[in-house]
């Protein structure tokens, strides 16, 4: 490689996206940039109490200009950007929207350009319970089992579920929609002008592990099972795909259009799209049965295996097993947490409501000291709770939390579920309750380790890559001792994007397939967490009574059968 070939790695996380321009060769960041979406930030089109957090089309478009133009100034400008060769993108998911028939998402309509059901689901909303759940009692009345590849149980967060909650909540929505369509899907299609629906290439990573698509099925579910389920789904599968595509391949050239805005040349390669979690895998440099976690405000954990090797073994209670949905040629298992850096997010948020509500309207402070003392202790706030909790003695009676705040995705997704504190007393302050959150969390990580391991699938050992992984060295030791297995931190701060640059390097031609990408564009691990032997024994008592506390919950009790438990 003597010439310089650039590629560029876009990634959409749940608060922003991110680019990163990359120099092919040796994986060296030339530039980094991250857009945070605005209207999200307002916190419009979203309704926490009601589990609904939708996202406007316009903080994307606007967020993939912004941030790609950014980039190329500060690498250079124009002599740099007549080097790049090929872009490629990862978003959150499941995290669809409804389209009309060239593929445009209904909300960038006039008329429902304030409609959150005509705008992109975001993966963390639940407003699908219902529909979840009667995907799940339906699908069990089949002979051919549709729900084998995505660990047997449908959930909330996923393709189905989310498109048949909007058809039923809007009519005029139902009206206009002629297809639903993935985030990771609709970008690479807008990047390269796409006006008809039916040519947009899907991911085989969306499809496979969201949408109930498997090469034994030749593709989705047959109309009779989506009508049978409900009216309003008929004819829909039909407007929607057959074929899949690995990220390994070309979505199309760059338009015209989106050429001239970013100052690129049109014979810029976009590639086909994926999940943030799966390619930020790669850009982990994944190996062989050793679990990639990407942590952020959930986790996503994936691990990769030889498909020989696998053969026909279904994993229980996991995101789906696809062939080709991390490596092309390697079968991809995809499991994670709904809540994660959003559990201590929330006790964050629980602990500064004074600070937020209170400091402006001292009669001590002007506005501007009172802002700037407001950013200091929330900035201080995490990282003070982390080094109190890391001293605290170890007991028997210490509180013990369970991390299902947003539901539980795996093992066994139920988005019902709801998490708990117990043994609060009057000595429970706030760096002890951090600390029952932060093991809870790292139980429910052991928790997915030991699902695969009873499945038959050994897990070698932990990457850890994302905000958390980077930032929270007492949450990382937490859980190497809670696991009893090193953890390796990826060092690029921007793993995903990465990964995403290093898919972009193969669609340019770069190089011949994902692992030569991998070994000569990997930057390598900075950290290594190594379990505390005198912390594993304790947190492995303490792990049975999480389990034995989730057992309660989710079994639930009756007001009669509580009183007999404590006659």
């Amino acid at each position: 490689m003597n010439e310089d070939q650039y590629v560029i790695g876009v990634d959409y996380g749940s608060d922003s996206v991110r680019s990163v321009l990359i120099d092919a060769k040796n994986g060296a960041e030339l530039a980094s940039s991250v857009f945070y979406y605005p209207r999200w930030q307002k916190g419009l089109f979203c309704d926490p109490a009601q589990n609904q957090f939708r996202q406007h089309p316009l903080d994307y478009i606007e967020g993939l200009e912004q941030s790609i133009r950014t980039c190329i100034e500060k690498a250079g400008g124009a002599p740099i950007a007549s080097n790049i060769r090929a872009i490629s993108v990862d978003t959150t998911g499941s995290t669809p929207v409804a389209v009309d028939h060239t593929g445009l998402p209904l909300a960038l309509l006039p008329d429902f350009e304030d409609n959150p059901n005509a705008m992109f689901v975001l993966w963390k909303d639940h407003t699908a319970v219902k529909e979840a759940m009667q995907i799940n009692q339906h699908a069990a009345e089949y002979d051919t089992n549709y729900l084998k590849y995505c660990g047997g149980i449908y959930s909330s967060e996923w393709f189905w579920a989310k498109l048949l909650h909007v058809l039923r909540a809007d009519q005029q929505v139902r009206t206009a929609c002629y297809s639903w369509v993935e985030h990771c899907d609709w970008i690479p299609f807008l990047l390269t002008g796409g006006t008809d629906i039916s040519k947009m290439k899907r991911s085989r990573c969306a499809a496979g592990h969201k949408a109930l698509w498997a090469e034994e099925f030749n593709g989705l579910p047959p109309n009779d099972f989506f009508k049978a389920l409900d009216p309003v789904l008929d004819g829909i599968r039909e407007r929607l795909f057959t074929d899949t595509y690995t990220a390994d391949e070309s979505a199309g050239l760059i338009s015209e259009e989106w050429a001239a805005k970013l100052g690129l040349s049109t014979h810029v390669k976009i590639g086909v799209g994926a999940f943030d979690a799966h390619m930020g895998a790669v850009g982990g440099q994944i190996e062989p049965y050793y679990l990639s976690k990407v942590m952020g405000t959930s986790t996503c954990d994936i691990l990769v295996a030889p498909i020989q090797e696998v053969k026909d073994k279904l994993i229980k209670g996991i995101c789906g097993q696809v062939n080709g949905s991390v490596i092309p040629g390697m079968l991809g298992l995809e499991a994670g947490q709904s809540a994660f850096g959003d559990t201590y997010a929330w006790f964050k948020e629980v602990l500064s409501w004074p600070i937020k509500n209170l400091l402006r309207k001292s009669a001590l402070l002007d506005p501007n000291t009172a802002a700037a003392l407001e950013k200091e202790l929330l900035d201080q706030l995490i990282p003070e709770l982390s080094a109190h909790a890391a001293r605290l003695p170890q007991t028997a009676e210490d509180e013990l939390a369970v991390d299902w705040l947003n539901g539980r995705r795996t093992p066994d997704a139920n988005q019902e579920l709801k998490g708990a504190i117990h043994n609060l007393d009057l000595g429970s302050d706030a760096p002890r309750i951090f600390r029952a959150l932060v093991e809870s969390t790292c139980f429910g990580a052991k928790n997915i380790v030991n699902r695969f391991e009873a499945e038959g699938i050994p897990v070698k050992g932990i990457i850890g890559i994302g905000g958390v992984a980077k930032k929270s060295p007492f949450v990382m030791q937490t859980m190497a001792d809670v696991l009893n297995m090193p953890i390796r931190i990826h060092q690029f701060e921007h793993t995903c994007a990465l990964g995403a640059a290093m898919f972009a390097a193969v669609v340019a031609g770069i190089y011949p397939n994902v692992e030569d990408a991998m070994k000569n564009m990997g930057s390598g691990f900075d950290k290594t967490y190594i379990p505390n032997p005198e912390n594993t024994a304790y947190y492995e008592s303490r792990f049975l009574k999480y389990k034995e506390m989730g057992l309660f919950i989710e079994q639930g009790f009756t007001p009669q059968e509580q009183l007999t438990q404590y006659a």
